[in-house]
C-alpha cells in the first residue's frame, strides 16, 4: 500500500484506524443500545402518558437522518473521539427504543408475567427478570446490525474532521485532505 505524504506506513495505519474505528463503534453502539433500551423498556412496560411523551421524542429524533443528528450533535458538544462516540450513541438511541418497547409490549402480555404479579413479585422484578430476559436476544440483534451504521457514522466524522483527529489513524480521517489524492494514485 506504500507511504502517505510524509512517509507513513498506509497498511499499518489502515489496520491501526480499523482498531479506532472499531472501538469507537463499539463503544457508542453499546451506549445507545443501552440507553435505548431503557428508554424502551419503560416506555413499553409503563404505558401510558408516560409511553406518549417518551415516543413523542424518539419521533423527533427518528426524524433526522442519521449523519445529520450526529452533525448537530456534536457542533453542541465540540469535537473529538469522545463527543463522536456520544453523538453515534444518540443516533443509535431511537431505534434501539422502538425494539425495546415493541418487544416489551408483547411480552408483558404474557401469561408468566401476569402469574408473576398474581406471586406478589414487584415492577422492578417483573421488569428485571421476565421483560428484560426477554429483550436481550433482540437487543444483541440490534446491536451487532448498528455496529455497520455507527461505524460508517464515525468515518464520515473523521472524514469531515470533526471525529478522530489527527496524528491518530481514522479511516475516515485517512481519506480526507491529501489521502484522497493517494487514493485515487494507489487504490
Amino acid at each position: 500500500m506504500g507511504t502517505d505524504e510524509i512517509g507513513r506506513d498506509v497498511f499499518s495505519r489502515v489496520l491501526y484506524g480499523a482498531r479506532v474505528s472499531l472501538f469507537v463503534g463499539l463503544i457508542a453502539v453499546v451506549l445507545g443500545t443501552f440507553l435505548g433500551a431503557f428508554i424502551g423498556l419503560i416506555s413499553g412496560y409503563f404505558g401510558g402518558l408516560l409511553d406518549t411523551v417518551l415516543q413523542r421524542i424518539v419521533d423527533i429524533i427518528m426524524a433526522f437522518p442519521g449523519l445529520v443528528l450526529a452533525l448537530v450533535v456534536i457542533s453542541v458538544l465540540g469535537t473529538g473521539t469522545v463527543k463522536s462516540m456520544l453523538a453515534i450513541a444518540v443516533v443509535i438511541v431511537p431505534g434501539a427504543a422502538r425494539v425495546v418497547r415493541g418487544v416489551a409490549l408483547a411480552v408483558k402480555q404474557r401469561p408468566f408475567v401476569e402469574a408473576a404479579r398474581a406471586t406478589g413479585c414487584t415492577e422492578g422484578q417483573i421488569l428485571r427478570r421476565h421483560i428484560l430476559t426477554n429483550v436481550l436476544a433482540p437487543v444483541i440483534v440490534l446491536a451487532s446490525i448498528t455496529l455497520g451504521n455507527a461505524i460508517l457514522i464515525e468515518a464520515s466524522l473523521s472524514f469531515l474532521g470533526l471525529g478522530t483527529h489527527l496524528p491518530r489513524p481514522s479511516w475516515g480521517a485517512m481519506l480526507a485532505g491529501t489521502g484522497r489524492r493517494f487514493m485515487e494514485i494507489a487504490p
